[in-house]
């Protein structure tokens, strides 16, 4: 690698943020603006050109994915594999340290990463242990309240003195339960991950010393979603020798609900007074057209850098803005258009179109619409592989065959397949193992010692034990595929799911995927020369680590050949040549909420850009008239979101099946202007259908086409005027609920009301 013929492709901007060699540097890099080429390109730089050795490099980015990718751009650049680089996400940095120096923290290094599933039940285990009621205090809102503490590093006992509400004080009661619950089972969640190499360097100075001369060269990506824990573990690492490069755009800092600070990128310059900054405003991705929407978009938000996007690419189609009766006119409109394109492009394949929501509820209308016209999709966030059950099963085999501490993993499997093992049986040796601090598999091992068990629950429960010891003896050094078939083999799992009928053997292939993976897993370990997270830590021990630190983006196939269906958040660092942004009415997007709180809204506007500049091509931008919400009907005005955009960028398109509607509603008051010329009252005729000189006035119509919503201005020919609060049943049966101002509430059968609108 030459250093002219690396620079040669770079523009200027990117240029310099290469070309820096020692101190902070802040790049803010607009969306499409090519800074993984400038990361990866620098890494490559400091090794190849400054001589750096590759195990003084740290890069630290928010997606396996994205890790991958940065990992394989640096090997192309430099021509071979840079033995000793870290690069990972910050989770995976954070269990590489942990499974290094576990027992600094009384862990071991064959921990176990707990999802938020296997979180929350420890909170709820917690919980009962308190005699809190459930139904009050949910395990997952206290859950959340942990998770929240542990982003800001904020212990049990620091925790508990800020306490002041009845909420907060049931989270301090737990929050200690809870970390000795993970403590006690060698477990860690996903906060610990972040929270524990910060305590781990704090608490042992010559730990942190060692890694400060280790990594001499700090790169981050996305920096702008980082929280409190993630900041601090940079600024302890970098604080000395300041070579901390930190890419990231304020524009898309849109994870606020779950820790991440935007102040960290705001107050970079403040944190680091000598930082460099360096702007990448050239958009390598879309079109003028795109561009300049997304730009006045942002515009309006006052917290920001400021940074305008341009590029040289061409004009390109104008937006597409399309207003729908309801949120299944929408989605059929949506799946329409793309059937449409692909009609008339034959080149084009579903995977360059991505259908973006604002909630995950509002998949199903779209699910619908595509199932009906056989377009192939796939949902980003949607049920998870590793979350089948089949497989949640076998994972948790494999817990206990790392982990022998898991009691999780020990509840799920203790009777699956079925080896004759009762709750009464489960509970007595539970009950046993508390009372003698021992795992519920030690305990097992001693079944004979628990009072009460049968001979048959006895050789169960040591059967276990002794089936799982096995395993663990192999463990390092089996390949985890093969470790895995055998034990699918022996404990019988196909057997159980053939016997579950045709959905069965859809649960056998999963299995099989599950072997599949893991073989993927076994080839690219031997493949990759780097050094290992700890001498300890067996094959199995990282697979199961890198099951657990799996996200949704990550499960993006990008190859399949079907569309995209996914929520806002999901898209960040994904891009299409074809993107539909639904749902954008006041209320759902930006979410109601947001106008409570100005920062809220200004994240919800952030969520919008980056919708928008995901698109190379074409962008869609779709809402309803009314939508149903949480079972009901509601009128729906169009989000503020879309005013910001210029009419001179937008095509402004209505459905066929409003269209039909806004033709009905003419024709209707056309008729009543006739019935008023003639002298005749301008309701009459409307109670049985018959709008007379061949005008039909339909009430009869499907929840498709509803003639009224709720929160709707009426006039009744004997009540007056009135407010519909509620609507219930459809066509002829369609009744409402009226709050009249003479009369007041009424129950009405709308075909026989003679109802007018009020406009």
């Amino acid at each position: 690698m030459t250093e002219p013929t690396v620079l040669r492709s770079l523009n200027p901007e990117q240029r310099q943020a290469v070309q820096h060699l020692e101190g902070p540097l802040l790049v803010l890099a607009g969306a499409g603006s090519g800074k993984t080429r400038v990361l990866t390109t620098r890494i490559a730089q400091l090794i190849a050109e400054h001589g750096v050795d590759p195990a003084a490099v740290l890069a630290v980015t928010f997606t396996n994915k994205a890790a991958g990718e940065m990992r394989e751009r640096v090997r192309l650049l430099l021509g071979s594999e840079p033995a000793g680089l870290w690069i990972g996400t910050f989770h995976a940095i954070g269990a590489r340290l942990l499974r290094r120096h576990a027992a600094r923290l009384g862990w071991t290094p064959n921990f176990t990463i707990y999802d938020a599933e296997q979180a929350v039940r420890v909170v709820k285990r917690a919980l009962e242990r308190l005699n809190l009621p459930l139904k009050r205090w949910h395990p997952q809102a206290v859950h959340a309240g942990i998770s929240g503490a542990k982003n800001q590093l904020v212990g049990p006992a620091a925790f508990a003195s800020t306490a002041l509400d009845a909420f907060s004080r049931v989270v301090a009661d737990v929050y200690p339960l809870y970390d000795a619950a993970l403590r006690e089972q060698n477990a860690f969640d996903f906060d610990d991950l972040l929270m524990r190499p910060v305590e781990l360097f704090l608490d042992h100075a010559d730990v942190l010393d060692a890694y400060r001369r280790r990594f001499r060269f700090l790169l981050v990506d996305e920096y702008q979603d980082t929280n409190h824990a993630q900041y601090r573990f940079l600024e302890l690492l970098a604080r000395e020798h300041g070579n901390l490069m930190v890419v990231g755009d304020d524009d898309q800092s849109i994870y606020r609900w779950r820790g991440a600070d935007i102040r960290n990128i705001l107050d970079f310059e403040k944190d680091f007074p000598d930082a460099r900054v360096v702007r990448l405003e050239q958009n390598y991705r879309s079109t003028r057209r795109i561009l300049d929407a997304a730009n006045r978009v942002i515009a309006e938000n006052m917290r920001r850098k400021g940074k305008t996007l341009r590029t040289d690419a061409g004009a390109g189609e104008p937006l597409t803005r399309v207003e729908a009766l309801d949120e299944r006119d929408e989605a059929d409109w949506i799946a329409a258009e793309i059937e449409q394109r692909l009609a008339e492009q034959p080149e084009r394949t579903p995977r360059e179109f991505v259908v973006l929501y604002r909630t995950n509820a509002q998949s199903r209308a779209l699910e619908e619409a595509f199932r009906t016209r056989d377009l192939p999709y796939q949902i980003v966030g949607g049920t998870r592989f590793y979350e089948r059950r089949e497989i949640m099963d076998v994972l948790a085999y494999l817990r206990l065959i790392s982990n022998a501490r898991d009691a999780g993993a020990f509840d799920r499997i203790v009777n699956y397949p079925r080896r004759g093992l009762g709750d009464v049986s489960r509970d007595r040796l539970l009950a046993w193992a508390a009372e003698r601090a021992l795992s519920p598999l030690d305990a097992a091992a001693r079944a004979a010692e628990v009072p009460g068990l049968g001979p048959a629950a006895v050789n169960a429960f040591v059967a276990l034990a002794q089936l799982l010891q096995r395993y663990r003896a192999l463990a390092p050094r089996l390949p985890v595929a093969e470790l895995l078939g055998k034990l699918v083999e022996e404990i019988g799992l196909l057997d159980a799911l053939r016997d579950e009928g045709p959905e069965g053997e859809d649960r056998i292939e999963n299995v099989g995927e599950l072997v599949a993976g893991a073989a993927e897993f076994d080839a690219r370990r031997e493949s990759e020369a780097e050094d290992e997270d700890s001498p300890d830590a067996t094959p199995l021990d990282l697979f199961l680590q890198k099951v657990a630190l799996l996200t949704d983006v990550d499960r993006h196939d990008p190859e399949a050949r079907a569309v995209t269906l996914m929520t806002l958040h999901n898209a960040k660092g994904l891009e299409f040549p074809f993107v539909f942004i639904s749902g954008l009415e006041d209320g759902l997007f930006p979410l109601a909420r947001a106008y409570d709180e100005p920062e809220e809204l200004e994240e919800e506007r952030r969520l919008f850009y980056v919708g928008i500049t995901r698109a190379r091509e074409k962008v869609y931008l779709t809402h309803a008239r009314m939508r149903r919400r949480a079972g009901e009907l509601l009128a729906c005005i169009p989000s503020s979101f879309l005013r910001p955009i210029p009419p001179e960028l937008l095509d402004e398109r209505t459905t066929p099946g409003l269209a039909r509607l806004r033709d009905q509603d003419e024709r209707r008051w056309a008729f009543r202007r006739v019935r008023r010329r003639r002298g005749e009252p301008a309701g009459a005729g409307f109670g049985d259908g018959d709008g007379g000189d061949g005008v039909a006035i339909d009430y009869s119509d499907s929840q498709d086409s509803p003639r009224f919503i709720k929160g709707e201005r009426v006039r009744h020919p004997q009540f007056g005027s009135g407010t519909i609060r509620e609507l219930t049943g459809f066509g002829p049966e369609l009744k409402a609920v009226i709050d009249f101002e003479q009369v007041g509430r009424k129950k009405v059968i709308v075909r026989y009301a003679n109802l007018q609108r009020e406009y």
